[in-house]
């Protein structure tokens, strides 16, 4: 019989804090959430004031068993679930099911798993905050009724098994409307002119660039514009008017929160927005560490702030004056959005002494790849600012300015460790201060060639998973928690594909998103769902009762639900028709959109029910045989390329796209432990399903 039960919600964690502990102290594990609506029906009470039904979940009987079991024999339960809106609720679920009174002392929570922070936090327990849980059941009822109302409306009107998603929904929108733009984007032709210059005594050469006429900028538009400036600087001088030195400071960004990590994981890494979030996940419960064992080695991964405690910032400033210098140092505190949350620290590793060299044997490669960027993200963010020498030359030629602009890193600073990337990287156009030759105003230049370059703007760019991210936090869209689920989701549901790593929505996408935005255009859109987040803000404040804001919201959304049900005419989908003959028919097959993505099917259904994969293949051939190679879908909806002979002759398979002309390197040994599981289970189906109609037709014949 143990004196404390600590419930967590996973095993790594349990594992972790039970080390700290010890003693008489049993850390068991609810493994994630224990009660929830029912999945079969709405379960919302709407005629009893929209009372939540919950439900034990299914499969979780014995796991519950277990937890009374441990609780009624134990003098003391903590229920130390993750320290945020979801995590609150999990324990409060926990202590109906256990019959933990509400006002009971019971709950402890922590932004770190150390020894020092989970001791202290058992010193401390406090109340369930119930502010916490309403904000959480508002949401989940908010989304439960905008889902179970709206997807019958789909499946009545486009094709059973669609659904919509208050907040899914209008990332898809965000998506079709920037696919919109793109499509109808007219580009701009505009052109670049270029001077060729060098100075008399040294023959040193450099480019100025056009920038204006007599002081004001100018912007050309046609091939006549270039040839009549051209004519005009026939025969002119090129005279310095300005010579203008300087210095420039480039700061450090500040630690992670869960939006930039996600963000600089998915450019820096290229780790989709779900596996940024697993990966951490196992880094904040614990890694087993050789001569430490289990250990938590990032503070908790779901936050808005950038704060930093002054112990994290005391051991920081010892390893920058250790491994760089006291010059690289300066501490920093970073302002705090208005409307972030600010419950917990950034994400910053837990033991800053722990270097990522120092454990890499102890790490899988990406726990490596994404503990070493959270660990340098953080270190930089409290280092010295980097510093530029600058100059920047005015010059003048028959009134026309051009300008040449250059620097040169003058102290590195923070940029010896960590550089943030952004999403549209452009090449600088200035120049090192090393190209360009020492000037003085009204030194005449020589003028070797003007070169004139045509250019056309450009479409705004598609979506990445982290350019999205970066836009539904900016809208206030959803919160740390929920980004990941808001992408899987909307890929699972092949509303939208990836593609080389950019969103675009599918044509299934687009019709949904039409009739979404057509008919629930005051549900469907930015400020409705940015509004709503603030109000789940309002309830976990306590300002707000969360069935006020349902009851507020309910009854225009069902007049516009029932309306819909009874106007709305049928859609018929449009099926993209391929080149691929169906063999018991003869009809060009078409392409549709299932469960696990797309497939060829005879449009002749019912009467002829023929379906098969649907094989893309690449122009490159295999590096190994010269085959064909097809594009594939792992489980999880990541591409990975395969040779077509595989597995009968060829065992080329890789995650990344082949080039013309490389050689063949061994595949990934997971991906093809995973393809042989899944192609195993394929024919262990088959020979399942061929013996069963065997013995059917046995019974029958019988």
């Amino acid at each position: 019989m143990a004196d404390t039960l600590i419930i967590v919600e996973s095993p790594a964690k349990a594992s972790t804090i039970k080390k700290f502990l010890g003693g008489n102290t049993k850390v068991v594990a609810s493994m994630g959430h224990i009660r929830d609506l029912p999945k079969s029906k709405l379960g919302i009470d709407i005629n009893n004031d929209f009372e939540p039904e919950y439900i034990n979940i299914r499969g979780k009987a014995s796991l519950i068993n277990s937890l009374k079991k441990d609780a009624k024999d134990a003098k003391r339960v903590y229920l130390a679930t993750d320290p945020d809106r979801e995590g609150e609720a999990i324990a409060w679920h926990l202590a109906y099911i256990l019959g933990i009174p509400e006002d009971e002392v019971c709950r402890i929570t922590f932004n770190e798993i150390t020894k020092e922070t989970v001791k202290e936090a058992v010193k401390k327990p406090r109340k369930i905050n119930l502010n916490l849980t309403d904000a959480q059941q508002a949401r989940r009822v908010l989304d439960r009724i905008v889902g179970y109302k709206i997807s019958p409306v789909l499946w009545k009107k486009v094709r059973r098994g669609l659904s919509a998603g208050r907040v899914q929904s209008v990332a898809v929108k965000l998506i079709c409307d920037r696919e919109s733009e793109i499509e109808n984007f007219v580009p701009i032709e505009y052109w670049n002119i270029t001077a060729i210059l060098s100075e008399e005594k040294t023959k040193k050469e450099f480019e100025s660039k056009l920038i204006g006429k007599n002081k004001e900028k100018i912007e050309i538009h046609s091939k006549e514009e270039v040839d009549s400036i051209l004519k005009e600087l026939e025969g002119a001088k090129f005279i310095v008017e300005d010579v203008t030195t300087g210095e420039k400071k480039r700061t450090p960004a500040p630690p992670f929160t869960t939006s930039t990590m996600q963000q600089e994981a998915s450019r820096k890494l290229s780790f989709p927005i779900r596996k940024t979030m697993s990966v951490a996940q196992g880094l904040y419960e614990g890694v087993k560490i050789s001569d430490r064992g289990v250990t938590g080695l990032i503070t908790y991964m779901r936050t808005d702030s950038t704060r930093i405690s002054e112990e994290a910032r005391r051991i920081a400033k010892d390893v920058i004056e250790r491994n760089f210098g006291k010059e690289y140092y300066e501490n920093r505190y970073y302002k705090v959005k208005s409307d972030s949350q600010d419950a917990h620290e950034a994400i910053r590793p837990t033991y800053p002494n722990l270097s990522p060299e120092k454990i890499k044997d102890d790490l899988t490669p990406d726990q490596y790849k994404l503990y070493r960027l959270i660990y340098n993200r953080f270190i930089a963010s409290q280092m010295a600012a980097a510093v530029y020498d600058t100059i920047s030359i005015d010059i003048n030629a028959n009134d026309y300015n051009f300008r040449t602009s250059g620097q040169s890193i003058k102290f590195k600073g923070f940029m010896c460790l960590y550089v943030e990337d952004t999403d549209n990287e452009t090449e600088s156009e200035e120049l090192g201060i090393a190209n360009i030759p020492y000037l003085n105003k009204k030194d005449e230049l020589n003028k070797k060639d003007i070169e004139s370059k045509q250019s056309f703007s450009e479409p705004p760019p598609r979506y990445t998973e982290a350019s999205l991210v970066k836009t539904l936090e900016e809208k206030g869209i959803g919160r740390p928690s929920t980004y990941a689920p808001i992408i899987t989701t909307i890929l699972a549901r092949n509303y939208i594909e990836k593609i080389q790593k950019q969103l675009v929505p599918t044509e299934l996408g687009k019709i949904v998103n039409k009739l979404l935005v057509e008919n629930f255009k005051d549900i469907i859109n930015v400020e409705f769902t940015a509004e709503m987040e603030e109000q789940f803000d309002e309830i976990a404040e306590g300002n707000m009762k969360w069935k006020d804001t349902i009851r507020e919201f309910y009854g225009p959304f069902s007049v516009v639900v029932d309306k819909v049900e009874k106007e709305l005419e049928h859609v018929k989908l449009e099926y993209e028709v391929s080149d691929v003959k169906c063999e018991k028919c003869g009809r060009n097959m078409v392409i549709k959109i299932g469960k696990y993505g797309k497939f060829l099917a005879c449009p002749g259904y019912p009467e002829c029910r023929n379906a098969k994969p649907l094989v893309e293949e690449i122009d490159v051939p295999c590096p190994k045989c010269g085959g064909k190679v097809q594009i594939r879908k792992t489980k999880k909806r990541r591409n990975y390329y395969i040779c077509e002979n595989n597995p009968k002759s060829c065992d080329y398979i890789s995650w990344n796209k082949p080039k013309p002309g490389e050689k063949y390197e061994e595949g990934d040994e997971e991906l093809k432990k995973e393809v042989k599981k899944r192609t195993t289970k394929r024919a262990t189906k088959k020979t399942t399903k061929k013996t069963s109609s065997k013995k059917k037709t046995t019974k029958k014949s019988k």
